[in-house]
């Protein structure tokens, strides 16, 4: 569960960072690269097989991916080192599904999520004293969404993929989060006045049709992992 939190951390602070320097769809398409690193780690770790229409719907998903990322380019400022921060969040993003998918095996939810966020939080809060980042005399408003965040894509979201860690492969857990760039790009635009363009909306059909196609192949409820993170016994 350190572990866990370490990795939630360090996506965290790579993917957040990447958001000063390129555009949301270009982050959040970039970071939600992580089925590649997450399948080929599975297949090693836990020798979780991939099927076939996994494979393919993996495929359509990153094309979508690719495809909104192409037409994002050349629109908004995106800069080499934002794109490898948000590359950095999809990996370490990926080692905390397949650590979680270890320990989700035998601690339940709420269990596994207090001490994890709790690490990532004293983590992040850490590296920003750190930084000499200014946590107080901020905007009201800026306050009011950091606890949104906290309350629904924390608590809500990331809750929600914890739990079904248990149920699920890690790889078709991230197939899933394939679909961010789609929420992102039209929150994006709603709040921020990014356009979305016809080539965004192809990428967002691509990603659906993958996402449906690798839950259709998906093996549930999946094998207990063979090899790789130890699980741990009930006494």
């Amino acid at each position: 569960m350190i572990l866990a939190g370490s990795f939630l951390a360090a996506h965290f602070f790579f993917w957040i960072t990447s958001l000063r320097h390129t555009s949301v769809v270009s982050s959040v398409v970039l970071v939600t690269t992580n089925p590649i690193f997450t399948g080929i780690a599975s297949y090693f770790l836990f020798r979780e097989p991939i099927t076939r229409a996994m494979l393919i719907g993996i495929a359509l998903a990153v094309a979508g991916g690719a495809t909104i990322a192409f037409a994002d380019a050349g629109h908004d400022s995106g800069t080499v080192y934002g794109n490898i921060m948000s590359l950095c969040g999809a990996i370490t993003a990926s080692s905390y599904f397949l650590v979680g998918r270890s320990v989700r095996r035998d601690v339940d939810t709420i269990n596994y999520i207090l001490p994890v966020y709790g690490i990532a939080a004293a983590l992040l809060l850490g590296s920003a004293l750190i930084q000499g980042h200014a946590l107080t005399g901020l905007r009201t408003s800026t306050y009011i969404y950091f606890l949104l965040l906290a309350l629904i894509p924390q608590l809500i979201g990331h809750s929600i993929f914890n739990w079904a860690l248990k149920y699920m492969t890690a790889t078709m857990i991230a197939v899933c989060i394939l679909g961010e760039p789609i929420g992102a790009t039209i929150l994006a635009a709603g709040f921020l006045g990014e356009s979305i363009r016809g080539g965004q909306a192809i990428g967002g059909i691509l990603i659906l049709s993958g996402i449906y196609l690798a839950a259709r192949g998906s093996n549930l409820p999946p094998k207990p992992p063979q090899t790789g993170f130890p699980v741990v016994e009930e006494a």
